[in-house]
């Protein structure tokens, strides 16, 4: 047997064990946030609390779910996201197209614009964008918090590099059927680029719904509060976090996210390979 084959193995246990120790460090605070969720309240910032709580109780999910009106907070949330996701999936994917398939005048410079905007922290742009949406009358409001992520940079960016990929003897061969830009986007290009939407829609879905510096600043009542927001009003008597039912709406708001990757997860993958090999 050859080095290399010997060496295999051992590679291989390595591999796996570093791995294994990936996955625990990242499911630890998960796990621990569990494990405060299921225990009394009490005990939820106890430093010589055992790995397992001492009672369990589901009175931290109920508590939570009716305290702060969770399910209002998470239609939002859902309501606000899905909104974003569909408008962005627009933006991105007619920009992509035009990008990567189209010829016209000034085309690469603003593409150069839209790298541009990729570099800009969205921090930097909230006190603009909330001056803009106070002035037009959307505060405190679903749609002011909808209007400023209509469009965004990183979708056009995937969907103009995964576009790019698709054959240009396909778009010819539309262009001598008769078809126009139109046309061959919705029947040529895009049943080419499903991984790439659904790259574009995961990632605005994910992104969005857990947006919390927007929300803290655009929406002043409880009934427009995203599920991030409605996190901060988790608090005892004292003013300190109630960190059992913190934990438990934590687990709760999850939920939504954790579908939305599970359902998307191998046309997640397959999306970014393929932007990715047209960099």
């Amino acid at each position: 047997m050859s080095v290399a084959g010997r060496r295999s193995p051992v590679r291989s246990t390595i591999r796996w064990v570093l791995l294994g120790i990936a996955v625990v460090v990242a499911l630890t605070p998960f796990l621990w946030m569990l494990r405060t969720a299921l225990g009394p309240s009490q005990t939820a910032i106890d430093q010589s609390a055992s790995l397992l709580p001492s009672s369990l109780t589901f009175d931290n999910f109920t508590n939570a779910w009716h305290d702060v009106d969770l399910g209002t907070a998470l239609t939002n949330g859902v309501l606000v996201s899905g909104t974003v996701l569909l408008l962005q999936l627009v933006t991105s994917i007619m920009a992509g197209y035009a990008f990567a398939c189209l010829h016209f005048r000034g085309r690469d410079a603003l593409f150069v614009l839209v790298l541009v905007g990729m570099l800009i922290p969205p921090q930097t742009v909230a006190v603009p964008n909330y001056v803009t949406i106070s002035g037009l009358g959307l505060a405190d409001t679903r749609f002011g918090l909808v209007l400023p992520f209509a469009a965004n940079a990183i979708g056009i960016f995937l969907m103009r590099q995964y576009m790019s990929t698709v054959p240009v003897s396909l778009l010819e061969a539309a262009r001598m059927d008769g078809l126009g830009p139109w046309r061959t986007l919705w029947r040529v290009v895009l049943p080419q680029c499903t991984p790439a939407v659904a790259a574009v829609a995961t990632f605005s879905f994910l992104v969005n719904f857990n947006e919390y510096l927007w929300p803290l600043l655009v929406a002043r009542s409880p009934g427009n509060y995203t599920p991030p927001l409605a996190l901060a009003t988790f608090t005892t008597s004292a003013g300190l976090p109630d960190f059992a039912q913190l934990s438990a709406a934590a687990l709760i708001i999850s939920l939504p996210s954790l579908v939305v990757f599970l359902i998307a997860q191998r046309k997640l993958t397959a999306g970014l390979s393929g932007s990715g090999a047209a960099l």
